[in-house]
């Protein structure tokens, strides 16, 4: 992973370098601020590589960003983005009278080489995420990505969900998502579906939707693993498929759903261990969604190799 501060660098180069060597070398855009306000500039950048794909994520101070044609033309990329505006809502200007209002938490979808100004509404910062899938090779892609404005996605449509916890998934897992390549291809299939761009029916659209859908399975169970009551049943009744739907979304990672809940609800529980030392052994397990004792016992000791108090002596190594 790239990772980069502006805190390494003498205050009076920060809003510079930032301009030149992250903005107009690394993102092709450029990036405009009062001189006023340029001697408190700060800004923390990360990237990864995910597949082919590479996901950037950045905080700094607000400031107005824009992608001219003058910037496509000296650096190109050719890519399908998919972002998130974690923090710091405002205005994107598409061109031809086109202004798009960018929330909080927004996605956005678009082809990296199309113009646009971003205006932020607010002055307290911002946080963003980018995932930049190349089309080179990508034919099924690049025939829908091409030529696709900016647009933020409708916050309430269903591919909109299954995006989002595609997305989340690799902001989380990183390279080490199963399978990273289908990941970054599936998510991009799902962003054509979204905006319109690929046909539903077609078997890279059927393959997207159930990686999405998995996703969102997973992400509905991690929420609920404090119910004693978490089953299939009450998962697929809250994601509104069938309980053989379900079964099917797990099926392909050679783990059952129960068994996912199981190994979730130990992570969990040896994360909340090591984080909270004085808290009771039964807190947490209950807390995990256990509730037998002896079962946590036994399915503790069985994947850790130890018991659960015996984590928190520094003498037992932290086997994961």
């Amino acid at each position: 992973m790239l990772t980069f501060s502006t805190d390494d660098l003498p205050a009076k180069d920060r809003f510079d370098h930032w301009v030149e060597v992250r903005g107009k070398q690394l993102f092709g855009v450029t990036i405009e601020l009062e001189k006023a306000k340029r001697g408190d500039f700060h800004g923390r950048f990360s990237a990864a590589t995910i597949g082919s794909a590479t996901l950037a994520e950045m905080h700094a101070s607000t400031y107005r960003v824009s992608r001219t044609q003058a910037d496509i033309d000296r650096l190109a990329s050719d890519s399908l983005c998919i972002s998130e505006q974690v923090r710091g809502p405002g205005w994107m200007d598409i061109g031809r009278d086109r202004v798009r209002a960018i929330t909080n938490s927004a996605l956005i979808v678009s082809h990296s080489d199309m113009p646009y100004t971003g205006i932020p509404t607010r002055t307290d910062g911002f946080h963003f995420r980018m995932l930049k899938i190349p089309l080179k090779g990508r034919d099924t892609l690049a025939k829908g990505a091409r030529a696709l404005d900016h647009e933020p996605l409708a916050a309430g449509l269903w591919l909109t969900k299954l995006i989002g916890a595609g997305f989340a998934a690799l902001v989380e897992q990183g390279s080490s998502i199963a399978d990273p390549e289908a990941a970054v291809t599936n998510l991009g299939q799902l962003a054509l579906l979204v905006r319109g761009r690929a046909a539903p029916g077609s078997p890279e659209s059927r393959a997207a939707i159930h990686f999405g859908q998995y996703h969102v399975a997973r992400r509905t169970m991690i929420e609920n693993l404090h119910r004693a009551d978490l089953s299939p049943a009450l998962v697929a009744k809250l994601l509104g498929i069938s309980v053989r739907g379900l079964h099917l979304l797990f099926e392909p990672t050679g783990q059952s759903f129960s068994r996912a809940v199981t190994a979730a609800r130990l992570a969990e529980a040896h994360r909340q261990l090591l984080a909270d030392p004085a808290r009771p052994v039964v807190d947490i397990a209950f807390a995990c969604g256990f509730e037998s004792m002896a079962t946590f016992y036994r399915v503790f000791r069985h994947t850790y190799g130890f018991a659960p108090s015996e984590l928190r002596n520094e003498a037992v190594p932290h086997r994961v």
